[in-house]
């Protein structure tokens, strides 16, 4: 602006002050007809392309999937091996059968998650959702579908760009009707987790369970429309991991990255004859191509640099390789590296000493030490649970030959799949016995409350409350014991 034509108005001088001050006007925009604040959503037709990490996809979609589908059919004692019966309050765990007292174990499993996913985004970022996380999984799953009903890229663009014909309603009727399949199948083995899956699958087909019915319903609806529909919505607006991976990543972080100062040159990128010698003209190694953006599942250029709604997937590696192989040029102008890597030009030994830095160290031993602590805890388990309450209604009393009894509910959970015989008794204090029935007879995974009197002879001890420990312990088989501390009144 010329300092001679300004024409901003001013203010005058405050008091004891020469300058006047300038000011700068703020005018009202006027409205304007039909804008809109929010972007409208371009949809995304991801290339398919061939490679080592594409590979690595496809062999995780079939890992967790075998899992996923397969595992609630495997029979263990004759029971389903893998099982969360909320219902009966058991949690089948293949050899293991946990109880509601055994809820420490699902806390101790959420801690190991949380620090396997801080270790794996410390150090390769977000692996977890490039290629293992659901979302990821059966969108994936889900354009494999549609590529082989509506075909490759190009075609699904002139598809879209078509009108109505019997050929585009046949194309789209058989893709959604693969994935109805697909996400109700979803539905009915993820409810198959929490009730017998074969016991579900006859409810469905009579319609007899109202509830299992509604919640098959609802996961595969959430399963046709995030990995249909949503898509890379999902993991840039909804999932909260995209947003704080920030703070488990640094500059010493494996991410996706585009190496600009070989792709770039000193005229930047563009498209070349292949054998040209594009050095002499002062050009990158990028052609240009946008393989890259084509094959990215979340429509993003990699080139435009670190980006949070970057999966981390390495489909765009996979493109720029093959590329550059065409090109007989070097690979890994996009390749897995570290911003400090990239900046100071280090090589791949280099690089990965500086990955085993202190965070990562402590990730790694607080995992492993978690992970051994849990499995240790889960091998020398008894599995007998007893849990002792006093009756609220007689704290104590004297009964007749002269005996203090105090009264307890006794909680005895047989967290074993076989029927078990077991024998009650008492000590911490003189004389102190199982005055009630002291056989309690359990089927195999099964919990009872029984009432225990427990009494002692007057004048044993003082008056006041005393340690006590209620046994129990299988017959037949020593090993399987546990001991619970009360306390025994005796009244003045």
């Amino acid at each position: 602006m010329n300092p001679l034509h300004d024409s901003s108005p001013t203010v005058p001088a405050a008091a004891g002050t020469g300058t006047a001050r300038k000011t700068i006007p703020i005018h009202a925009e006027p409205p304007e007809a039909g804008r809109s604040f929010y972007e409208k959503r371009q949809k995304i037709h991801p290339r398919s392309i061939a490679g080592r990490f594409a590979a690595w996809r496809w062999a995780l979609v079939w890992l967790t999937q075998l899992f996923f589908y397969g595992v609630p059919w495997l029979q263990i004692h004759g029971r389903q091996a893998l099982l969360f019966d909320l219902e009966q309050r058991r949690f089948y765990i293949f050899g293991w059968l946990l109880v509601p007292q055994d809820f420490i174990y699902l806390a101790v499993l959420l801690i190991i998650s949380a620090l396997a996913l801080f270790l794996f985004t410390a150090v390769a970022g977000r692996l977890w959702c490039g290629f293992s996380c659901p979302q990821t999984v059966y969108t994936e799953l889900f354009m494999w579908i549609e590529r082989r009903t509506e075909g490759d890229r190009s075609a699904r663009l002139r598809l879209d760009g078509s009108g109505w014909t019997a050929e585009k309603i046949a194309k789209r009727g058989a893709k959604h009707g693969l994935w109805l399949l697909v996400a109700l199948w979803t539905g009915v083995t993820f409810v198959g987790y929490f009730v017998p899956i074969r016991s579900l699958v006859v409810d469905l087909a009579s319609f007899t369970g109202p509830w299992q019915m509604f919640w098959t319903l609802f996961y595969a609806t959430a399963t046709y429309t995030n990995a249909g529909f949503l898509r890379e919505q999902v993991c840039k607006y909804m999932c909260p991991y995209a947003r704080f991976q920030s703070a488990m990543m640094d500059r010493d972080t494996l991410v996706v990255s585009y190496d600009s100062a070989r792709g770039e040159g000193e005229k930047g990128r563009s498209p070349r004859a292949k054998g040209a010698d594009h050095r002499a003209q002062g050009l990158g190694d990028c052609i240009d191509c946008a393989l890259c953006v084509q094959v990215c599942p979340a429509g993003i250029d990699i080139r435009d640099g670190l980006q949070y709604e970057c999966i981390g997937c390495g489909l765009c590696i996979d493109a720029c390789n093959g590329v550059m192989d065409k090109m007989h040029y070097t690979r890994g102008l996009i390749r897995l590296s570290t911003q400090n890597a990239l900046a100071g030009g280090w090589s791949r030994a280099q690089t990965w000493r500086r990955i085993a830095r202190p965070r990562v160290l402590l990730y790694a031993v607080g995992l492993v030490g978690i992970t051994v602590a849990m499995v240790v805890s889960l091998s020398l388990r008894t599995p007998l649970q007893v849990d002792v309450v006093r009756d609220r209604g007689t704290l104590s009393r004297i009964v007749s030959g002269g005996q203090i009894e105090n009264i307890y509910r006794v909680q005895i959970a047989n967290a074993t799949e076989r029927p078990q015989r077991l024998r009650l008794s008492a000590s911490g204090l003189g004389g102190v016995h199982v005055a009630s029935d002291s056989e309690v007879w359990l089927e195999g995974a099964q919990d009872r409350w029984v009432v225990v009197r427990l009494q002692a002879p007057y004048g044993a001890a003082e008056a006041g409350s005393h340690p006590v420990t209620i046994h129990v312990q299988a017959e037949g088989d020593a090993a399987l014991q546990v001991a619970a501390k009360t306390t025994f009144l005796v009244p003045r």
